[in-house]
């Protein structure tokens, strides 16, 4: 006799959740923002430079993933800078926390609801480049992902965006030139290239890192990837940095440490928040 097994539904997002959440953000949002930063690792100090900062904890919002990482906040900021309306994500969860990449999507579904327009994004990174080092910011030209896992799988409809977003330019050419002449006129250095997005948590093997770098990569990541592709999915405009943290395995021969991550990402934090804040400046 045979059994048939009924597979496990794929990752759905939930329709009514999602209208919940953005119902609720608006009644606490002072204004309609037009442009979101997502701040990871060495990046979260953007968010002191707001005015008139209005903090909404992401526990509060309905349907919310929930980070568990030391470090990141799980807070939306409102405030201004420069004059513009900004809304300011300390992150939100990880694949590597055990998040589905659809729910880790729902936050981005959320900031195209509130009317998103234009999305930054800043992580740590692990640098492959040989010509990198700890300490140096990368401006994101493309991506690979190797999560093996797309928040855009399961139910859809035409309201969520498209369906079959094309990625050829993931990260916003115009947006990658304005990044690079505020880094120019601020005499920051800015190195370019593809990250690499694996699953995490554990850092990557030597043999890993090798076969990283024949694909191309110049860095790897544990994040950015499922909120890039649900961002391309609704139209908006991306720009990726990464803070390299560390060299990756196989390119240095200290064991890899988490907290001397943490130390660096901390280090580096006032170079990239001044390059935010100057990028930030320049787009309208």
């Amino acid at each position: 006799m045979i059994t048939h097994v009924n597979a496990p539904a794929l990752p759905l997002l939930d329709a009514d959740r999602l209208a919940q959440a953005a119902e609720f953000v608006r009644a606490r949002c002072p204004f309609t923002p037009r442009l979101a930063l997502i701040l990871g690792s060495g990046s979260g100090a953007f968010a002191d430079h707001l005015q008139d900062a209005r903090i909404l904890p992401t526990p509060e919002i309905p349907g919310y993933p929930h980070a568990t990482v030391d470090g990141q906040a799980g807070r939306w900021l409102f405030g201004t800078l420069a004059g513009k309306n900004i809304l300011a994500v300390q992150r939100g969860a990880h694949i590597y926390e055990g998040c589905e990449a659809a729910k880790i999507g729902f936050m981005i579904h959320l900031l195209a609801e509130l009317g998103i327009q234009r999305l930054l994004l800043a992580t740590a990174a692990s640098g492959l480049n040989p010509h990198f080092a700890p300490g140096d910011l990368m401006l994101m030209e493309d991506h690979i992902n190797l999560m093996f896992a797309n928040p855009l799988r399961g139910q859809h409809r035409k309201e969520w965006g498209r369906r079959w977003p094309d990625m050829h330019a993931p990260y916003d050419p115009a947006l990658q030139k304005t990044a690079l002449q505020t880094a120019s006129q601020l005499g920051i250095a800015l190195r370019r290239g593809v990250v690499l997005a694996t699953r995490g948590p554990s850092y990557e093997t030597a043999a890993e890192i090798r076969m990283a770098r024949c694909f191309g990569a110049d860095a790897v990541t544990r994040s950015i990837i499922p909120e890039v592709i649900v961002a391309i999915s609704r139209r908006m405009q991306v720009l990726g940095l990464a803070c390299i943290t560390n060299m990756a395995t196989g390119l240095r021969k200290q064991e890899l440490d988490h907290r001397e991550v943490m130390e660096i990402a901390s280090r580096t934090s006032s170079t990239l928040v001044r390059l935010l804040i100057g990028i930030v400046k320049r787009i309208a």
